[in-house]
């Protein structure tokens, strides 16, 4: 679906282009699943506080002028040669291990002192990502800081504090950014009126609609070419609803159901509410989440967000991430075995 969703009007070689880079990707993101699910669950509580200050750094150091790529008005990327990083998307990981790992760590003693300097890590990550600026990550890094602390059984006083913090300083943030009220005024638009909706808006709901129940077949739809805004990333749903057909969005959706389920009977084997119980939950969790806003994005019921789909959108940064997600899943959910008794202790007891 990436190769599809980036040819352009004319044959070039940037369609090969995509089609190696992400292949590329492919092949350093497993790599990193399979690292990530042969280590024990003692590498994830050592190295938690240590791997999530190197992604603050990060933030901080794709904000040098100079260091950071921009793009389109955005500064999120540090160049590595052909390749390059978004430190905002290592977050994704780094966060909820770190608040899973104080939260376990702090849970005997969860005062209210504990709760505002957790808090202020994730708000100050938020910041980081929002200065870049991209709200739509900074929102979803935020609510997976939230979710990693409820799964733990954090105390309800200290959500209903937030949230008395939050909605002053989203209502704040609008304020100061009048394109995020209209966006938000779009989608309402969207429903009333269609000629009234964003352009972006328009051209997904016109691509699922050409689509009908089968598709127009793949590598043959016509939107993608410089009619639907970034096809092959945030609305590559949107290209295979043309090209595939409800069928096709509806066997995504399908596949995502089923990994939740067996993600969730392999998270069955842990302690409940435990460090590994939390941090597996929170990351399928967040995959689903994140799945689930862009489609939402796509079919208008949701804002729309920068939001790329799990495992389908173009993207180096967020490919490896999410297949690391996968391998630490499999990681902390791995069922130790036991011990085997030695030979002397059976013929001593026989």
């Amino acid at each position: 679906m990436v190769y599809s969703a980036s040819m352009t009007p004319q044959a070039s070689d940037v369609d090969q282009i995509y089609l190696s880079k992400h292949l590329t990707f492919i092949t350093l993101g497993f790599a990193a699943a399979t690292a990530a699910s042969l280590v024990s669950v003692r590498f994830w509580t050592r190295l938690a506080p240590y791997l999530f200050a190197m992604t603050i750094l990060l933030l901080i150091v794709v904000m040098i002028p100079g260091v950071g790529k921009r793009v389109n008005g955005a500064q999120r990327w540090l160049p590595l040669g052909p390749l390059s990083l978004q430190p905002s998307e290592t977050a994704k990981l780094t966060l909820p291990l770190f608040v899973c790992w104080r939260a376990c760590q702090t849970r005997a003693n969860s005062t209210f002192t504990n709760s505002i300097l957790t808090f202020g890590l994730v708000g100050l990550t938020m910041v980081l990502i929002l200065i870049e600026p991209d709200l739509g990550t900074a929102l979803f890094v935020g609510l997976c800081g939230v979710l990693a602390l409820f799964l733990a059984r954090w105390p309800m006083r200290d959500f209903l504090i937030l949230g008395g913090l939050i909605v002053p300083a989203a209502l704040a943030l609008l304020a100061f950014k009048p394109y995020q009220l209209a966006r938000i005024q779009g989608f309402f638009d969207a429903w009333r009126d269609l000629d009234a909706a964003p352009y972006q808006v328009k051209q997904s709901l016109t691509t699922l609609g050409v689509g009908g129940l089968w598709g127009t077949g793949l590598g043959k739809g016509w939107q993608k070419l410089s009619f639907l805004p970034e096809a092959n990333t945030d609305f590559v749903f949107a290209v295979i609803g043309e090209e595939l057909g409800l069928i096709g969005t509806l066997s995504v959706v399908g596949l995502w159901v089923c990994l939740f389920v067996v993600a969730r009977r392999l998270i069955s084997r842990c302690q409940p509410h435990s460090f590994e119980a939390v941090l597996a939950s929170t990351l399928l969790l967040q995959m689903v989440i994140q799945a689930a806003v862009n489609v939402g994005v796509v079919t208008a019921l949701l804002p729309p967000k920068g939001i790329s789909h799990p495992f389908i959108s173009y993207g180096g940064s967020n490919l490896v991430v999410n297949l690391t997600a996968l391998g630490m899943i499999l990681s902390l959910t791995r069922v130790p075995k036991s011990n085997p008794v030695p030979d002397e202790l059976i013929e001593s007891t026989e």
